[in-house]
């Protein structure tokens, strides 16, 4: 869990769901004068290892080749490109069916005994991202992968966990999305009536 998602506080069982989408940052807008800078926290193998190192979910000193690269930078587009889409249209379409296909390459089996788990059948360096298929799985059949969802403003479109009661909200923060949107409409409709 990172320190962003204890901010916003995701729950722990999406919460590297949610670093993982939000490893690419896509805003462009500017605040208070200065223009945010779009980056990407996985521009390399290497920085995908060290990501991954950081949760737990790698091996030490495990090797992520360029086509294991490719693979989980596959899987987090599909994610962010299903979380786009209303809870509701998430059920089915082309984001899904492209997300089952990402998810295939991280199966798991599960184990039962003393330690019931689900344990990744990949035995490699991306590995570990095999959990963050067994948290989309639980996330849906609990509802709760319904809350994590991408801001509505065009500039931003970061990944937020909704945490309103009736799960409805469109913006990460409503202080600052909400409000330049709501500021570019009330303008745009002012000027209509000039």
């Amino acid at each position: 869990m990172s320190k962003q998602s204890r901010q916003f506080q995701v729950p722990d069982a999406l919460a590297n769901l949610y670093d993982f989408a939000n490893t690419l940052d896509v805003r462009h807008f500017t605040h208070h004068g200065v223009p945010h800078r779009q980056d990407d926290e996985l521009k390399s193998a290497g920085d995908l290892a060290a990501w991954m190192a950081q949760r737990k979910l790698a091996r030490p000193g495990a090797k992520i080749t360029p086509a294991m690269f490719e693979t989980a930078l596959g899987l987090r587009s599909s994610l962010r490109d299903y979380l786009q889409r209303d809870p509701a249209e998430r059920k089915s379409g082309n984001a899904t069916r492209a997300l089952n296909a990402a998810i295939a390459s991280f199966p798991f089996r599960a184990e039962l005994g003393g330690d019931a788990a689900l344990r990744p059948l990949r035995d490699d360096a991306l590995a570990g991202l095999s959990t963050l298929a067994a948290e989309l799985y639980d996330g849906a059949r609990d509802g709760s992968l319904d809350r994590l969802k991408t801001c509505a403003a065009e500039e931003c479109r970061r990944v937020f966990f909704d945490r309103s009661k009736p799960a409805t909200r469109r913006w990460c923060m409503s202080t600052l999305c909400g409000n330049r949107i709501k500021t570019r409409a009330y303008r745009e409709r002012q000027r209509e009536l000039e």
